[in-house]
């Protein structure tokens, strides 16, 4: 892409680039120089630096500068900047770090692939590259495991600052000050049905100029809350959340026929989830099916929706007569008076048979869990033998 046609675009497209700065005062100007080739289009955010940033950037009088009286964290100043660009009018914005590892002349990598639909992209730094510091590497592989857990997107690079962002389409509130911010901001907003892809991008680590605040305990240690919890609202309301929403977009026919008979996998891997659906459902587990036949499917690559279906068979109605029928299983395997059909249906009889019951519970969900397993196995080889 020709220089004059990036201008046009950053233009055109109402694109600013974001740079929020701590203390890189050997690195800022050669950032700013290198994007004042694309756009004036910058807002920086100096977030409390102790150093001669500030002095430096008063030799820009032509960019939106925001100082902060102390630092607070890079998710705090992004945020700050995302709602000063909106209120200048910006649809996109391209973040970019300030300590040099950063290319400007990329800017042009983020533009041309912008298209109608609204994209989050971020920079895929190529972290499998020499002189990758191995600290970063990993951090990287482990940040692109829980995304893709959490969002169901498979990407090279989750954790490089050099990003655009589609100001209408991402959150409007946060819940992160600091580094994990750039993990929340990605996975809400995938959640939200905006695509998020990678863009290639070069990287410098210069050990002699950059000046990283990372700080390996604690900020490692806020990026695995903040991955739990995330986690947790994936399994317990996107999962339910999206099922619902495609099940109400088709008729129960067509529900039926696209998502589960046609879905990815083998019969063998549908009448397993189905398996696993049932056995879960059956299980003393109560509080925690969803959790576990999510994260279950999840890890043993089986169909979600179908796991999760079939946990449902111990919906409200039916709790009562699978815990009778679990009482009844497992009768004979205890001593002393486990007779229950004289007694009344409720949680103290559980109470007062609870080894009984466990045991039962057990059984019922092994042969229950095999005959749905089975009979699930012989229905879709009847309707789809091909997909054997």
């Amino acid at each position: 892409m020709m220089l004059s046609d990036t201008k046009r675009l950053f233009e055109e497209k109402k694109i600013c680039v974001i740079i929020p700065t701590y203390n890189n005062q050997n690195t800022v100007r050669r950032v700013i120089d290198g994007i004042l080739l694309y756009t004036k289009n910058i807002i920086v955010v100096n977030d409390g630096s102790t150093d001669s940033t500030k002095d430096f950037l008063k030799i820009y009088p032509q960019i939106d500068i925001i100082s902060l009286p102390e630092n607070k964290g890079k998710g705090n100043a992004l945020q700050i900047a995302f709602k000063r660009a909106e209120e200048k009018g910006f649809l996109q914005a391209i973040t970019i770090d300030s300590d040099g590892q950063h290319y400007p002349d990329d800017l042009p990598v983020f533009v041309e692939a912008l298209s109608n639909e609204d994209v989050l992209l971020i920079g895929n730094r190529n972290m499998t590259q020499d002189g990758i510091p191995k600290n970063s590497s990993f951090g990287n592989r482990f940040s692109n495991f829980w995304f893709w857990f959490e969002t169901g997107i498979k990407l090279e690079d989750t954790q490089s600052g050099y990003r655009l962002y589609p100001l209408k389409s991402i959150p409007k509130k946060y819940y992160t000050p600091k580094f994990e911010f750039e993990i929340e901001v990605i996975v809400r907003t995938a959640w939200n049905d905006v695509p998020v892809r990678n863009v290639p991008i070069k990287v410098l680590y210069d050990p002699e100029e950059r000046v990283s605040h990372f700080r390996p305990f604690r900020d490692f240690t806020r990026i695995s809350i903040l991955n739990t919890i995330l986690v947790a609202i994936k399994l317990l309301y996107i999962v339910p959340r999206d099922f619902i929403r495609n099940f109400r977009k088709k008729s129960f026919k067509r529900f039926i026929q696209e998502d589960i008979l046609e879905s990815d996998g083998s019969n063998k891997t549908k009448a397993l989830s189905v398996a696993l659906g049932v056995f879960i459902g059956l299980s003393p587990v109560w509080g925690f099916q969803t959790l576990l036949v999510i994260s279950l499917s999840v890890f043993f690559k089986l169909n979600k929706v179908l796991a999760f279906i079939a946990s449902n068979v111990s919906l409200p109605p039916l709790i009562p007569i699978i815990i009778f029928i679990s009482l009844s299983v497992g009768a004979p395997f205890v001593d002393g008076n486990s007779d229950i059909f004289g007694e009344e249906m409720n949680i103290e009889l559980v109470k007062n048979h609870a080894l009984q019951y466990l045991i039962g519970s057990i059984i019922l969900a092994f042969s229950g869990s095999a005959i749905a397993g089975l009979s699930t196995f012989l229905f879709l080889n009847k309707m789809n033998p091909d997909s054997k």
